[in-house]
Parts: structure tokens; sequence; C-alpha cells
């Protein structure tokens, strides 16, 4: 078994940034199961099975490559309310910071938050490697504000899935 790259766990300001539990999928599948959500992602609404197997999948991402998406978990009310973290599919380009957040807690900055913790942590795991990307949808306009909000700057554009992406370049360590 590969072990851990980075912390199993983060706090921000209002965040903790956890391993996911078994319990956690039935909170993700409210972000699974929004067709807002999935729009640029997935591509389609999940069912509560599909909603456990991609939970599962961001857990097991931690044991195939060392290093993975966090639950967020918010502090005062202790919700999950979504993900965030390195992520990095086999037909990726490169390592990315995610983020998906349940529209509930959509814009009150959660994401940004929870993007800068893991800006943080990736700089100092991985100080010498080329910063993260984030690998959004060009039309995902929420999630290029976020990007743009903590840094990142648009590097390319490419085909990718029968769509077209946009690959952000997060901040170097250098960068602050």
């Amino acid at each position: 078994m590969k072990h851990f790259e980075i912390p199993l766990y983060l706090e921000s300001e209002r965040l903790v940034l956890r391993m996911f539990r078994d319990s956690d999928w039935r909170s993700m599948h409210a972000h699974y199961a929004n067709p807002e959500c999935t729009r640029f992602t997935l591509g389609r609404v999940l069912s509560e099975g599909e909603s456990w197997r991609q939970t599962a999948t961001l857990a097991g991402h931690w044991l195939l490559h060392g290093y993975g998406p966090y639950a967020l978990e918010e502090k005062t009310s202790g919700a999950l309310i979504g993900a965030a973290g390195l992520w990095y599919p086999a037909d990726f380009p490169e390592r990315e910071i995610k983020w998906a957040l349940h529209p509930d807690w959509w814009g009150r900055g959660y994401a940004s938050e929870a993007a800068r913790a893991v800006q943080r942590m990736a700089r100092a795991a991985y100080p010498e490697a080329l910063p993260p990307i984030s690998f959004i949808h060009r039309d995902n306009l929420a999630s290029i504000r976020v990007a743009l909000s903590v840094g990142a700057v648009l590097e390319n554009e490419i085909d990718f899935r029968g769509g077209r992406f946009q690959i952000y370049r997060h901040p170097s360590p250098r960068a602050g």
C-alpha cells in the first residue's frame, strides 16, 4: 500500500478538511443528485448507488496516489458541505486542485477558502513540483471565478471528454 504524501487533516478558518467516512456518501449525494452540480463534470445526476461509488472513488484516490480530495466539514454546524483537494484521474493532463460544494453552501467563499488551504498544503508537500492546475470546463463560470480568486492563471484550453476545458495554473511556492 502506498504511504500518504500529504496530511490527512487540515483546518482553515471555517472548515475542517478530513478523510472521507462511509457515512459521507449520503451528504455527497446532495451534490451528485443536483444537475447544476454535475453539469460540467459528470454531465448527469447520479443515483444513490452511483453517489456511493463516486464518494468511494474520492476516498480510494488516497490509496492509489498517496493523496486525494478531502471531505469539507463546516466547523460551526459540522455539516459536510462538499469536497476539495488534490485529484489526478488517469485521463487528466496533470494533478489538479478540485472543489465541489453542495449548492446550499455556494456563494459564501467556502470553495476559495478550501482551495487556498489545499494550495498551502501542496506547496509544503511538493515544494519543487510544478504547481497543480485546476481543470475547468470553459462554461463553468463559477469555478473559473474560484480559480481566479485564489490566484490561478489561465494557461491553456484543450478538448476533453467532448468539451472544451481550461487549465488554470495555481501560484508557485515562490509566489506566496
